[in-house]
């Protein structure tokens, strides 16, 4: 009997090792499903992802565990027809499945909580005038020492605190975003352009969003019709843009590439066409970029939503319902590489 009972709390031990070994295991796999990560905030949402799918294989796997060893062990022998004794009114048991999942959801909101704060993102909350809560840190709210210099200062961003970027990471710089149906149009800090011995300012706009790496970037958004919802996958960045509403969000691209982004909100028929690419480079390619761009002359961009509403108001037969006219194509000194917009 007691060799028995050794044998079950083996197997018991045995099995809860193996649980949590795998389920640690898949929580670690998560991070190859998503998109690499090319912002310093995505490595903060990648590590809940995980958090939530290491516990979430955890309690499927020890649930369907426990119903396998119950089907295959405590299964009714051939032929019995009977009821199972009446068991009922466990207080204890009661009490552990009604606090573990109270304790779990608390957890997850914390957690969650947590990483959006961590982030940084200046969203909704600004237009509903919630005040910041004591002890919150925005993305430039810590100050430290250079130990090489005590007499200076410099700001250290909240990825700062988890991330080795750049000494020089606190610059911000500043990109205004124009969403419309269905376009993206980013305007850029005025360049200074010298023609002989006289310099002018010249506004800089393109449909593709360049940015600089290992540098605190922040975007003013702003939409000129309906929702828009602003949305980087390899950044793990999404925000909703109002109509009528000024909405601020920070970031750090860490990863040199291309990538995508996209209207995550339904803003009408073309909707799905409204996309640019983000271009990462580094710091010094960005200001070569700058200074290129602001040579060129405006020139309508290509527009996918233009071109197909076009070639639909052009066909001999009607599709039956009313579509809304898009936007003319936004007129910007940088249209985007032609290989790209094709």
């Amino acid at each position: 009997m007691k060799i028995q009972k050794l044998l079950q709390i083996l197997t018991l031990i045995t099995s809860a090792i193996a649980l949590v070994t795998t389920s640690i295991w898949m929580g670690k796999q998560a991070y190859s499903w998503l998109p690499p990560e090319a912002a310093a905030e995505s490595r903060l949402v990648d590590d809940l992802f995980s958090f939530l799918v290491t516990l979430g294989a955890f309690i499927f796997l020890g649930v369907s565990g426990a119903l396998m060893y119950s089907v295959i062990f405590h299964r009714a022998k051939k032929g019995e027809v009977c009821d199972g004794p009446p068991i009922e009114g466990n207080v204890t048991l009661e009490v552990i499945w009604t606090a573990i999942p109270i304790l779990l959801v608390f957890w997850i909101a914390n957690y969650s909580y947590q990483i959006y704060e961590q982030m940084g993102i200046q969203g909704p909350g600004e237009l509903m005038h919630l005040h910041v809560p004591v002890g919150i840190k925005v993305a430039s709210a810590a100050t430290i020492k250079d130990n090489n210099n005590k007499g200076d200062t410099q700001k250290l961003t909240a990825s700062q605190h988890l991330f080795p970027i750049a000494s020089n990471s606190e610059y911000v710089e500043q990109i205004d975003v124009v969403a419309k149906q269905w376009a993206w149009v980013f305007r850029y800090p005025q360049q200074q352009l010298f023609t002989g011995e006289t310099s002018t300012q010249k506004n800089i706009t393109s449909t593709e969003l360049h940015l600089p790496c290992d540098r605190r970037v922040r975007l003013t958004l702003r939409s000129e019709d309906v929702l828009h919802g602003f949305y980087i996958p390899a950044f793990r960045v999404k925000q909703d843009i109002v109509p009528n509403e000024t909405i601020n969000i920070e970031f750090t691209p860490i990863r040199p590439g291309r990538y995508r982004l996209t209207d995550s909100q339904y803003s009408g028929t073309y909707f799905a066409t409204m996309q640019a690419d983000v271009v990462v480079e580094s710091p010094e390619d960005y200001q070569q970029w700058l200074a290129t761009a602001a040579t060129y002359r405006p020139s309508p961009a290509f527009n996918q939503a233009a071109s197909e509403y076009a070639a639909k108001v052009n066909q001999s037969l009607p599709t039956g319902w009313a579509t809304v006219a898009p936007a003319e194509p936004p007129v910007v000194n940088y249209p985007g590489d032609k290989e790209t917009r094709q």
